[in-house]
């Protein structure tokens, strides 16, 4: 089995070096006023209170049945908050949150066309991005999880969207033509969505509207340890999720696990796919790339809390034959 060249090539250069690809069709919203912190921490499953400028944090909103309405990077821009959210969903998404607005010192606007958000990954990534925007890279190698650095509009946030290092960087969407030149001319080479999502399914990451939908409850797709905050105060859909973690002992029905097939198959399976175990249906995969370093695909997909364990070997059906399939590691 060949793997696209294109992903092969760009992997080799950028897992020593660095790559960017434009994520600016992901939706950013402001959050402004005296309560926007006590605003959003009231709204969204992980801990935004306690966060001071420069803090970052990743979240997800919820139903009040304890499904997701998005996931969300939240930064703390010390006077204000901003949000990245899934693509194409800014507009909507504020208007939501402006709908439930009450008594609270809190304006939410979309600006999703105000702020570009170029994404920077690769073993080097840290001291591209730090040559491009004219930082020491002392200081983005220092950054937490989440956490951020910069003035206004312009800040660089340390990401774990990948199984490379990563950086998000914003700037104003006037000058985004200028920070993708200084990436260049720093010796970050572009790169496509293909290898993009080859790197978030190893990372076993995964992206709403594609791994999650408004059906998906987060402890399914393995958010807790990155989105959840089990000792925080209320916020919408807790209760399902406080239900399961103490009254059900933290079992789900499916899990999530990143899946590596069998190196003769040479296609990627659609979404959907069905996975067997013993002889029944398991699971369906949900998303599928080629290995930027193996000769194989990776996937991602739900199955059964039975058949999720490390090791376990499931079947599936492509290119007219079954083929085995084993799940290298649970989404956490």
């Amino acid at each position: 089995m060949n793997v696209p060249a294109d992903i092969r090539d760009k992997y080799r250069i950028i897992a020593p070096g660095a790559g960017w690809i434009d994520r600016s069709r992901r939706g950013r919203i402001r959050f402004e006023g005296r309560d926007a912190a006590a605003f959003l921490h009231a709204l969204v499953s992980n801990d935004v209170a306690s966060l001071g400028a420069g803090g970052g944090t990743y979240a997800t909103y919820l139903t009040p049945q304890g499904r997701m309405v998005a996931d969300l990077h939240v930064y703390h821009r010390g006077d204000h908050l901003v949000a990245s959210v899934p693509p194409d969903a800014g507009a909507a998404l504020a208007r939501r949150f402006d709908q439930v607005i009450f008594s609270e010192d809190v304006r939410v606007s979309d600006v999703t066309g105000e702020i570009a958000q170029v994404e920077v990954l690769g073993g080097a990534a840290a001291a591209t991005a730090a040559r491009a925007c004219g930082l020491d890279v002392s200081r983005l190698e220092s950054l937490g999880m989440h956490a951020h650095t910069g003035e206004g509009d312009t800040f660089i946030a340390r990401t774990d969207a990948a199984a490379l290092p990563g950086f998000d960087v914003f700037v104003p969407a006037t000058r985004r033509a200028e920070l993708i030149a200084a990436l260049e001319q720093a010796g970050a080479v572009p790169i496509g969505d293909d290898l993009r999502e080859s790197l978030r399914i190893e990372a076993a990451r995964p992206a709403f509207g594609v791994d999650m939908t408004s059906d998906t409850i987060p402890l399914e797709a393995g958010l807790l340890e990155r989105g959840i905050s089990t000792s925080k105060g209320c916020y919408v859909g807790q209760e399902v999720i406080i239900r399961v973690l103490h009254r059900g002992g933290g079992r789900i029905a499916k899990r999530l696990v990143a899946l590596a097939l069998d190196p003769g198959v040479d296609e990627l399976p659609a979404p959907g796919t069905a996975l067997h175990a013993e002889g029944r249906e398991t699971g369906r995969i949900t998303s599928a790339a080629w290995s930027p370093h193996e000769p194989r695909v990776i996937a991602l997909g739900y199955v059964h809390r039975d058949h999720s364990e490390i090791g376990q070997l499931v079947t599936l059906h492509a290119a007219g034959r079954d083929w085995e399939a084993e799940i290298t590691r649970v989404a956490h």
